[in-house]
């Protein structure tokens, strides 16, 4: 990279998808790479500053406070900044119904500061934007990777309930669980008695409709190593969201051996080769054409079609890793 040393600076320990996506980044960036190491606030505070020092551009992974204040360092050495924006603050908390002005004003403020705004995906690089056209020149996407090198390790000989559907998510309204909950219902009623829903993730407004349904497992939050074992055990993953920049969820899914449903407003979508229409929900909020979607699925399968068709060194993490090098290089100049 000609001398030019990077400081990746994000979540890497909370096993959400955007700290899995900085893990995977941190993996394949080059050793010289710079990155936080430890785990108190008050240490990384001061690591911000010491390994701003040694940088020539900082790369920020996700919406905090502490990247925020990274940011300020950075802009008083006079280092450029990316920022990865792995989901919208603002818009996602308004849709899941728990708005949050100082969440959205701080996100604004590293929108703001960044001299390159990087969406996951190509669908959420122009969906943003449309919906912040003030930055819209300095927006542009490096699209999350998959974690091939691990393929085999995604896949036991775990037994497949072949009636089992899965969905992450909890209770945010985003994620749209409810409205799969409703098309189980109708499957059913309409002589799928066995079919059951296991749902996990954070609590949310949709939490207590959610467990209103005798058929639905909510396990709430679950380790990786629980949720590895989940993907393996269940025949069907549905992700239904109205929104959603990327998703690691169906990927890890589709690698288990799980065959995957997903709304056209995944932004997944841009890296999974082999879709087909019927892998597709295209109205979220219509419970009868997800049920329709189901019960396909249940006597397809698509997984197998998918990771095949799936291009492997295009959407690998070590070609993101090398895309994220050309772009610092540029920035830094």
């Amino acid at each position: 990279m000609s001398g030019k040393r990077i400081f990746l600076i994000g979540d890497e320990w909370s096993n959400t998808g955007p700290a899995n996506a900085t893990l995977s980044l941190r993996k394949h960036l080059p050793k010289e790479t710079l990155y936080l190491e430890h785990s108190s606030k008050a240490l990384r505070a001061i690591e911000l500053t010491t390994k701003m020092r040694k940088a020539d551009i900082a790369v920020f992974s996700g919406h905090s406070r502490q990247n925020l204040v990274g940011m300020d360092i950075a802009h008083r050495m006079k280092i450029p900044c990316i920022y990865i924006m792995h989901g919208c603050v603002e818009h996602e908390n308004m849709i899941n119904l728990v708005e949050d002005e100082n969440m959205a004003r701080d996100e604004r403020r590293m929108m703001e500061r960044a001299d390159l705004l990087l969406a996951v995906s190509e669908q959420f690089e122009e969906w943003l934007r449309k919906s912040y056209v003030e930055y819209r020149e300095k927006i542009s996407h490096l699209t999350n990777g998959i974690d091939w090198e691990n393929f085999e390790s995604y896949r036991t000989g775990e037994k497949r309930d072949e009636m089992r559907i899965l969905s992450v998510g909890g209770g945010m309204p985003r994620k749209r669980i409810a409205r799969i909950c409703e098309a189980v219902e109708i499957l059913r009623k309409d002589g799928l008695d066995g079919l059951r829903l296991t749902v996990t993730g954070d609590e949310g407004a949709d939490t207590e409709k959610i467990n209103s349904y005798s058929f639905v497992d909510n396990l709430g939050l679950v380790s990786q190593k629980e949720m590895k074992s989940l993907y393996q055990s269940h025949k069907l993953f549905i992700q239904n969201s109205i929104f959603e920049t990327f998703g690691l969820a169906p990927v890890e899914a589709v690698l288990s051996g799980a065959d995957i449903l997903l709304s056209k407003y995944c932004g997944v979508l841009s890296v999974l080769g082999g879709i087909e229409e019927k892998d597709i929900i295209n109205e979220p909020d219509d419970p009868k054409e997800i049920a329709g979607k189901i019960r396909q699925m249940l006597k397809d399968d698509n997984h197998t079609r998918i990771v095949v068709e799936t291009d492997k060194e295009s959407t690998s993490w070590t070609k993101r890793a090398e895309e994220l090098l050309q772009i610092a290089q540029k920035i830094a100049g």
